[in-house]
């Protein structure tokens, strides 16, 4: 909960509270994760503390594996929930000293089934709710402050496990939580919110007015190929998720960011360049380029980009004034890739029952 939420919840049980005692609470709770609420700095009335402990859940998540890849620090940390759901977590490391990124899970596996992802194989459980989720902030932090204390996590992204705007309401209030001054203290522009492409929650998202950094997953812009590579862009045809990010590019002001998963001989050549240029025209962009996966490379004969082929994407990008950043697949060395740490525990825990198909709605 948000400090407003908490405020209402007791009052509408007859508990009075104010929005200041609610904030201080949740500031003692979230912010510095202390669960005893007897030992507020300042504090609030009993009967309120009392009531809180007899309505409200505060119990963390357990940690069932943390692996940490030496070659370039990011580390990964496989969650349990209650119910005996595994989800990952990864802690990136950023160019400023002390400062780190924490990529998060939205679901228990997901529904996209994208040919190159990991998680894709594992299908869809079930959504976290927005606790867990910041849950899995609370938990990653406390053990990086246990480690070295005199740095932080000063950025999330919703680009684990799971497609966010598949449980589009529980991320945007995992966010809204993890931005506020007495929860996560993240800057809105630090945290980046990822989608495959589902057009109806990009228009939402879009009118809604967030200022979240969000990242469409395009990875081709020949719709065909597109959906070979991601099967639910057969959902929304190509038109509607270009103006869908029209209505974006007119909310933030901004150019609009698409992730472009780099396959070696799939979607890199002049077809994707004639594509970019006919179907996004006068739309401003940023591509993240991304390597594939070590997992994806044994599958279906996918294999990464060389050096030589993003290099003349990336040429051909900018010839048409399109930004591009390089996106590091860290981790490869440890099971870092979103999937394959919760895949390779999955056979010996029990899961709970898998969810119906997803089939494009919210």
């Amino acid at each position: 909960m948000r400090p407003t939420d908490l405020a209402a919840f007791l009052r509408e049980r007859g508990v009075a509270c104010t929005d200041a005692e609610a904030r201080r609470v949740q500031a003692h709770v979230i912010s510095h994760s202390r669960g005893d609420l007897a030992t507020i700095a300042r504090p609030v009335p009993k009967r309120m503390r009392e009531a809180i402990d007899a309505m409200l859940d505060r119990a963390p998540l357990e940690l069932v594996d943390r692996v940490r890849d030496d070659d370039d620090g990011f580390v990964k940390y496989l969650f349990r929930h209650p119910d005996g759901a595994l989800t990952e977590a990864v802690r990136i490391p950023l160019h400023q000293p002390g400062r780190f990124t924490l990529c998060l899970s939205s679901q228990v596996g997901c529904a996209m089934r994208c040919v190159f992802c990991a998680t894709g194989k594992l299908g869809l459980t079930r959504n976290l709710r927005a606790w867990e989720m910041v849950a899995a902030f609370c938990a990653v932090r406390d053990d990086l402050a246990r480690e070295r204390p005199d740095a932080r996590i000063s950025g999330a992204v919703f680009m684990g496990q799971g497609e966010p705007f598949h449980n589009y309401d529980e991320v945007i209030r995992a966010a809204q939580v993890l931005s506020d001054p007495c929860g996560g203290r993240i800057t809105q522009e630090a945290i980046t919110i990822s989608t495959v492409g589902l057009v109806p929650q990009i228009l939402r998202y879009a009118r809604e007015g967030h200022t979240f950094r969000l990242i469409v997953s395009l990875t081709s812009a020949i719709p065909e190929k597109r959906v070979r590579l991601l099967p639910v862009a057969g959902r929304f045809a190509m038109e509607e998720l270009v103006a869908a990010l029209r209505e974006v590019h007119a909310a933030i002001g901004k150019r609009v960011t698409v992730a472009w998963v780099l396959m070696g001989g799939v979607n890199h050549g002049d077809d994707e360049i004639e594509a970019l240029r006919t179907r996004f025209a006068d739309l401003p962009l940023r591509v993240n380029l991304i390597d594939l996966n070590r997992w994806a490379e044994d599958e279906d004969g996918m294999r990464r980009a060389t050096d030589d082929e993003r290099h003349e994407l990336v040429a051909k990008l900018h010839a048409m004034g399109i930004a591009t950043q390089r996106r590091y697949s860290g981790g490869r060395n440890k099971h870092a890739a979103c999937g394959m740490l919760a895949a390779q525990h999955a056979e010996s825990m029990p899961q709970p029952p898998p969810e119906a198909p997803f089939y494009g709605e919210s």
